[in-house]
């Protein structure tokens, strides 16, 4: 009955999606309007980042029953979008109906999961884990065709796509599947870490990676910092994002802000966690600069509560912070590896095996396949979580190949130090006051 409704009020409301290039100098503008639901920010965001498009500035306002967000959108090199079916492609998914009745675990683009058998892995992170599960995968005659590894605090969480090597699509027989959710728990168990390793085959249907690694993250509580969760991290607090919340009291929001290093898909980690914490996203500001991204959300609960206790403000800070984490590389010292070679069964096994005895640590990989070629982006450290030493990754090259391991420099600024400010960045002209908690509304937004 609701995604009935939901057609009905759509299909008497159609949404509205405005693209042009002209008004902006450095960026391509889209404006979406359209009939307000839980989630739907994020969904169009996905949509975005799937394609690999930056976005540079939101403005975002959903009171009411009513969505308008604009954002300023450029390509991985900087530039507007000026390819023409990348343009339509974005018009008719956001303006389509399947796009905005469809469940949030939903994405565009994505493969089926009936072409492979997705596992989802979670536990202790150690040295040498990816090598052990991989290694395990191609015993039991799987190979490896995508997959994505995030490690943060001490946790480590995947989401692989594989194959049976003699068939090329999903591993069907239950006996099988079972081998592999036993030898896979035992690997995960291997750390000590019996109640919490988990080992799970997605359920049929398209899943989205990035969405499901945050989702696992979360459900993990990788947020929590422990004594081991502190290894490796740097001291160097300007490298860490800054999250303040306060409460909006005039008008019943909770204010957060952040002030953290600009990367690629910074939106889409922070608006994963705020959906998947149940809150909701009512006005927004995203502003980044050349080293420095900014972000201003005015939220409640989907139950209409702003943040009421010290505990839920604190654990929604850290759940943040974890967000923007789990894939900077840059917090973590890691080096950036990248694999460009023809596929083979067991080739991500022989990897991270030669990585494993030459005591790197794999923090966050990205393996795909494509035209039976392996592309492959490795982020490593030693097993203090330091900066690999040169000597080591020529070695390494040695044995993989010149040709097929490259490095890649990282060439980025280091963050402004996060300074507080007495005037919102959001409504400047319309909230002003020496601390959050006194902030006068001059005009109404509710």
């Amino acid at each position: 009955m609701d995604d009935e409704y939901a057609k009905f009020i759509r299909r008497m409301n159609p949404p509205r999606v405005t693209i042009e290039n002209n008004s902006c100098v450095d960026a391509t503008i889209i404006q979406v309007d359209s009939v307000n639901k839980h989630g739907i920010l994020l969904e169009v965001v996905q949509v975005l980042t799937d394609l690999d498009l930056v976005i540079t500035k939101a403005y975002i306002s959903s009171d009411g029953g009513w969505f308008m967000d604009v954002f300023h959108v450029i390509d991985r090199d900087g530039y507007k979008i000026r390819d023409q079916e990348v343009l339509r492609y974005i018009q008719e998914t956001l303006e389509s109906d399947t796009f905005f009745v469809s469940p949030l675990r939903g994405s565009v683009g994505l493969m089926p999961s009936e072409n492979h058998t997705s596992i989802e892995l979670a536990g202790m992170d150690r040295p040498g884990l990816l090598s052990e599960v991989c290694a395990v995968l191609t015993d039991l005659h799987c190979n490896v065709v995508n997959a994505e590894i995030w490690t943060h605090n001490a946790r480590a969480a995947a989401v692989v796509h594989v194959t049976d090597d003699s068939t090329g699509f999903a591993v069907e027989d239950p006996k099988r599947l079972l081998t592999i959710k036993e030898l896979l728990r035992n690997v995960l168990k291997g750390s000590s870490d019996l109640k919490t390793a988990k080992m799970t085959l997605s359920p049929p249907g398209v899943t989205h990676r990035e969405r499901r690694l945050h989702q696992i993250m979360f459900a993990d509580r990788d947020y929590e910092i422990t004594e081991s969760s502190r290894d490796g991290k740097s001291d160097d607090k300007s490298s860490r994002p800054h999250v303040t919340i306060a409460n909006c009291i005039e008008k019943d929001y909770t204010v957060i802000t952040m002030r953290s290093k600009d990367r690629p898909k910074l939106l889409f980690d922070t608006l994963c966690t705020l959906t998947d914490m149940q809150y909701v996203v009512f006005h927004g500001v995203v502003h980044t600069g050349r080293s420095e991204a900014y972000q201003e959300y005015y939220i409640r609960h989907v139950d209409g509560i702003p943040i009421s206790s010290e505990a839920e403000r604190v654990r929604v800070m850290q759940c943040l912070e974890a967000a923007i984490e789990r894939r900077t590389f840059e917090f973590l010292q890691a080096l950036e590896l990248q694999l460009f070679t023809e596929d083979r069964v067991g080739l991500l096994s022989d990897i991270t095996r030669i990585f494993r005895e030459n005591s790197l640590c794999i923090k966050r990989a990205e393996i795909s396949t494509k035209s039976g070629k392996a592309k492959d982006t490795f982020y490593v450290t030693d097993v203090t979580g330091n900066p690999v030493e040169p000597k080591i990754i020529d070695s390494i090259r040695r044995q993989i190949g010149q040709t097929a391991l490259h490095v890649r420099q990282n060439t980025s600024n280091s963050p402004t130090p996060p300074q507080e400010k007495t005037i919102s960045f959001l409504f400047g002209n319309l909230f002003k006051s020496s601390t959050f908690q006194n902030l006068k509304l001059i005009r109404s937004y509710s």
